[in-house]
């Protein structure tokens, strides 16, 4: 499972374990992000503000760094201007602790009847005919739909 979280400004595909620097901020030990959008492993995406507003995913500060150096130089010529500049942007590193989700059991229990994502998920695959695996299956699809047509041309009519 990944999230899309945002941090100062920008926004940060993460997973559990995930290590990145982020925008500073003055925070020590844990801190927590409402995510963007939520992706499951099983390929269900939540972006549904409501849900989002109760997914939290939490972090820990490992530390302060800081990114390259950054020089600027101005110059006109012949006016003797001259302004040199530099900057160098502060970042906080994080480690990506869990990601969240409210109402969401590890694993059913014999009792349960599932989650309702797994109860979608087969109502689906019931609704779509399987398609046929090999080339002798779909040549036996096609005589059990000829047999049982009236509209079918023989030999013999053709």
């Amino acid at each position: 499972m990944y999230a899309i979280i945002r941090a100062g400004g920008k926004q940060a595909k993460v997973e559990q374990g995930d290590v990145l620097d982020v925008e500073r901020f003055k925070s020590d030990g844990a801190v927590s992000f409402t995510p963007l959008l939520v992706v499951r492993d099983d390929g269900t995406v939540i972006s549904d503000r409501q849900v989002l507003s109760t997914v939290t995913v939490t972090a820990e500060v490992l530390g302060a760094s800081a990114g390259p150096k950054i020089d600027t130089f101005k110059y006109k010529s012949k006016t003797g201007y001259r302004r040199r500049m530099g900057h160098r942007q502060k970042y906080s590193r994080i480690q990506v602790t869990g990601i969240e989700i409210p109402g969401e059991d590890a694993a059913p229990t014999d009792g349960d009847a599932g989650t309702n994502a797994e109860t979608k998920k087969t109502k689906k695959a019931e609704k779509k005919p399987k398609a046929a695996a090999t080339a002798d299956e779909a040549a036996e699809a096609v005589a059990e739909n000829a047999d049982s047509g009236d509209d079918a041309v023989t030999e013999e009519e053709g």
